[in-house]
């Protein structure tokens, strides 16, 4: 049986363990293709070089998910989430019709 002062001192190692965990699973989390639905939808390319200025005239040189208000990663990350596409990563380097100058 364990006592209350092992049990306190389990508590917070417990609690760390359960979000290093979460941060290492969402490190792990695929790229979004090009052909999934949402990114299609969204003219989502891995490139921001790639992306079609013929049909996106919002299309600006210098934008990149890396500088997007919506991009939730560090723009040196490879990387990173972003809440258009839950579960999955996006290229720092990659581009979309949704993209946001980040302030």
């Amino acid at each position: 049986m364990t006592s209350r002062r092992q049990f306190i001192q389990i508590v917070p190692l417990a609690g760390a363990a359960a979000l290093m965990a979460g941060r290492s699973a969402q490190a792990a989390l695929p790229l979004v293709t090009e052909k999934d639905p949402q990114a299609v939808a969204l003219g989502y390319v891995h490139d921001a070089a790639m992306a079609d200025k013929a049909k996106y005239k919002n299309w600006a040189a210098g934008e990149h998910c890396g500088n997007c208000a919506l991009f939730q990663g560090k723009p040196t990350d490879a990387d990173g989430p972003c809440p258009l596409f839950p579960g999955k990563h996006v290229s720092t380097k990659g581009w979309c019709s949704a993209y946001a100058k980040k302030a």
